[in-house]
């Protein structure tokens, strides 16, 4: 089992539909085959061979796709790092992973270069897009003067399973990032997985509009091309955009956070295009309001899947699909179950365990932790055995996030272990206190935390971002959600922000509001 098995049956059934669009770039699959094998002489005549690494820094470009699967060609192990982060924490990453050749997008020349510049060890640059820059530091190449030069690559190597295929590194909101380790059997395993949870077909257009760095929309690349699926690109999110492209390139689904829906719902000119091409939209990366889900469901008139899973499980663990009989719920009732955090996906066991590794009850009530395992879950973290051992206990991969469960295995987060807020001796779950903030008509993005306070311990504070052109009293939204919630679980204040600090992955980032707290 590797990724090739992916590429090799698109090329095999579908070399001559249309693989890729990005902007006026249109490749066939016997094209981008071609590109991929290009890629893949020039990546061995840099001294890339299997096990060695390469790393991309990226928008969402079809360079990324061509370069997940050359180097899955050679048996590389690729690194996709975040084009957010700072020249030192690239460089982190980059000497950290040991990587040898780094391909960059010149957006980024010169962060790539302040990088690299601290990386000693580095072989090669290819940089895509415009021409390279001149900068001291390894040799450059620019990507399509590489891919013209290169010979042709040395016979594929027989990879199996527990090949390594990627590096994904963690976003350090507490310490240094590690390295998640995904093998080829993990990525191809999650890969055919939702091949089978979303009915992809190459009837299929999937919209690359999460970051391609992250876990949240790379899956789409394997998945999509197994079964010859057309990927439609868009370099940075852009709501107006991502809503015209649906229409113009008769997108069927996509993967998004919640806060690129939210913009996408709330834009000026969300009623202007046509979106009937759409099958579904899923939503993952944070816990999304039901009030949200029914918006979207609204605006798009298409099936909205929730998702949740981890870097660490290639990504996913669960979908919000209903089962057969949920079918016919009266629309309240089936929009509470869409809206959950959703029931274990194929080939995963799934349990939500109290601290003495007991299960709870199936009552929708008893909050405890989510435990994982499955052959998508990683077999660690790279050149880390102890933070290995201390996430993954008896085969079981812990994952830190607090949930219930009810009778029919759906389960639904209320809080990460290390979020949840102590208040006067009782317990609030952040998730349940903004989806009430949510439902207020002025408020766009909300995000709560616990913040230290002398009489209670901790004091629940929300940071709220307004709609534009609405109107909201710190008063007004604690007095909302007293009205619906216990007191108690009310904010104690509400700070007005412009916009809700987020990893490169879209999630929000509560040590960046603990820190504005402080």
């Amino acid at each position: 089992m590797n990724l090739l098995l992916s590429l090799n049956k698109a090329l095999t059934l579908w070399p001559r539909r249309q693989a890729i669009i990005d902007g006026p770039v249109r490749y066939t699959y016997a094209e981008m085959g071609r590109r991929i094998e290009r890629l893949a002489g020039a990546l061995a005549e840099a001294g890339l061979e299997r096990g060695r690494v390469a790393a991309i820094v990226a928008p969402n470009v079809h360079q990324f796709v061509e370069t997940y699967y050359a180097c899955a060609r050679l048996g590389v192990v690729l690194n996709p790092v975040n084009f957010r982060l700072s020249p030192r924490e690239m460089a982190f990453i980059l000497n950290d992973s040991a990587a040898m050749v780094l391909l960059a997008h010149s957006d980024f020349a010169t962060e790539v270069a302040a990088a690299v510049a601290q990386c000693p060890k580095l072989k090669q640059i290819i940089w895509i897009g415009e021409s390279p820059p001149a900068s001291e530091g390894p040799p450059a190449v620019g990507y399509e003067e590489a891919l013209a030069a290169a010979g042709p690559p040395p016979e594929p190597p027989e990879l199996g399973a527990d090949d390594l295929a990627q590096l994904y590194y963690t976003s350090g909101t507490t310490g240094q990032p590690k390295g998640v380790m995904l093998t080829h059997g993990n990525v191809a395993t999650h890969a055919l997985t939702a091949v089978a949870e979303l009915q992809l077909s190459d009837r299929d257009t999937w919209f690359h509009v999460a970051p391609l760095f992250h876990l949240a929309d790379a899956w789409a690349s394997f998945a999509l091309t197994w079964v010859g699926g057309r990927h439609v690109f868009i370099p940075y999110f852009d709501a107006g955009e991502v809503l015209r492209l649906i229409q113009d390139e008769a997108v069927t689904c996509s993967n998004l956070i919640p806060t690129m829906l939210t913009l996408m719902v709330s834009h000026p000119r969300v009623g202007d295009f046509d979106y009937s091409s759409l099958r579904f939209i899923a939503s993952g990366g944070a816990p999304i309001a039901p009030q949200t889900v029914r918006r979207i469901i609204e605006t798009f008139g298409c099936q909205y899947i929730q998702t949740y899973g981890m870097t660490e499980t290639s990504p996913y663990l669960t979908f919000s699909l209903p089962k057969a009989h949920m079918q016919d719920l009266p629309q309240d009732e089936l929009l509470q179950v869409i809206s959950r955090t959703g029931r274990a996906s194929i080939g995963v066991e799934l349990k939500v365990v109290r601290e003495d590794g007991g299960e709870v009850e199936p009552n929708d009530q008893e909050v405890g932790e989510i435990i994982v395992r499955g052959p998508i879950v990683t077999p660690g973290y790279w050149n880390r055995p102890e933070a290995t051992a201390e996430a993954i206990v008896d085969g079981w991969l812990h994952t830190g996030d607090l949930a219930v469960i009810d009778a029919e295995g759906y389960v639904n987060i209320v809080d990460r272990k290390k979020d949840m807020i102590v208040t006067g001796g009782e317990n609030v779950y952040s998730t349940e206190v903004e989806y009430v903030l949510y439902e207020h008509p002025a408020v766009l993005e909300c995000a709560v935390i616990g913040v230290p306070d002398p009489k209670w311990g901790e004091a629940v504070k929300a940071f709220v971002v307004l709609r534009e052109g609405h109107q909201a009293g710190e008063a007004e939204l604690i007095d909302f959600v007293k009205e619906r919630l216990a007191r108690y679980k009310a904010p104690k204040s509400v700070e007005f922000i412009e916009a809700i600090p987020k990893t490169g992955s879209g999630k929000i980032y509560k040590k960046g509001l603990k820190d504005l707290a402080d």
